[in-house]
């Protein structure tokens, strides 16, 4: 039941996080803003339009988006993000999970190639070095989190979290959150790394292997990013702030751990909206610099749980 519950959550969530960091980003920039309900509309209208592609292009082209979705959607209902227990708890492991997110962004990167454009290749490219990067990242910040548990199971690090407050302020959580943020931000492709409102041929990443999608496909492209930027930023909020999730499966339980946990991401997403207003992004040689930087974090993370705990 936790599930199914905090899939639909995630499933219905994504598409009004989008929305919410954009309305905040325009109000903050002294704009109306479309509401926080726009990108629900467009992936309504996207979705009763026929997808259309490219001459060339094979079954990699029309498979990325299903298997970008596919991969996001198992994380959302593994992972804990409404309750700690579940019958799908032995399957959210630190491993698996990177794994998933690594083969939902090869593939997108081998439908960018597949186009056979100059802006696919591109964009591939940086995509696969923001992820060589990134991933080790997540798989460190993991380890240094893991280390107090005994385990790189998702569910018992956000459970002993909850039940140990106190770890949460020692050395290695605290690197290890400093490095996940700025993987999620990599991973999720916002700023100051990439840039999700522009189409600038020599900034692009994520957008310059999308471009040639239309339609349905373009549709569910859309709706995976959103609910891959939803699931990145809930496994943070849970992992370093862990207080309100769910520990049984009572249905006033799970209805609270839902709640919570939107409240959560909805802060969590504003906040970093808010950042991006005073934000540049970063020359593209500059990323691989700040994500070394992140690595180094979490090595600096796993040597301090081992060296104080």
């Amino acid at each position: 039941m936790s599930a199914v519950l905090q899939l639909l959550v995630l499933v219905v969530l994504a598409p009004y996080l989008v929305g919410l960091m954009r309305q905040v980003r325009a109000l903050m920039e002294g704009r109306a803003g479309a509401g926080i309900g726009q990108p629900w509309r467009d992936l309504r209208k996207l979705f009763r339009k026929e997808p259309i592609s490219p001459d060339g292009s094979s079954w990699v082209f029309v498979a990325a988006p299903a298997v970008l979705a596919a991969t996001t959607l198992v994380i959302a209902a593994v992972a804990p993000f409404a309750a700690t227990v579940s019958p799908l708890d032995g399957v959210a492991d630190l491993f698996a999970v990177v794994a998933l997110l690594l083969l939902g962004t090869v593939a997108l990167a081998l439908a960018g190639l597949d186009t056979g454009t100059a802006f696919g290749g591109m964009g591939a490219s940086r995509e696969i070095t923001v992820a060589a990067l990134a991933e080790p990242t997540i798989l460190l910040a993991g380890f240094a989190l893991s280390a107090r548990v005994g385990s790189t199971n998702l569910a018992a690090i956000v459970e002993r979290g909850n039940h140990s407050p106190g770890d949460l302020l020692s050395p290695a959580t605290l690197l290890a959150a400093v490095a996940l943020a700025v993987v999620v931000i990599a991973e999720a492709g916002r700023l100051p790394v990439d840039n999700p409102s522009t189409h600038l041929e020599l900034t692009m990443i994520h957008e310059a292997m999308v471009l040639e999608y239309s339609g349905r496909d373009l549709a569910l492209v859309e709706f995976a990013s959103a609910l891959r930027l939803t699931v990145l930023l809930g496994l943070w909020v849970n992992l370093f702030v862990p207080w309100g999730i769910a520990t049984s499966e009572a249905p006033l339980a799970l209805l609270g751990g839902a709640a919570v946990f939107v409240v959560k991401v909805a802060v969590v997403g504003a906040v970093l909206a808010a950042g991006e207003v005073f934000m540049a992004k970063l020359r593209l040689f500059r990323v691989p610099e700040l994500l070394a930087g992140s690595f180094l974090f979490g090595v600096l993370a796993v040597s301090s749980s081992f060296f104080l705990a």
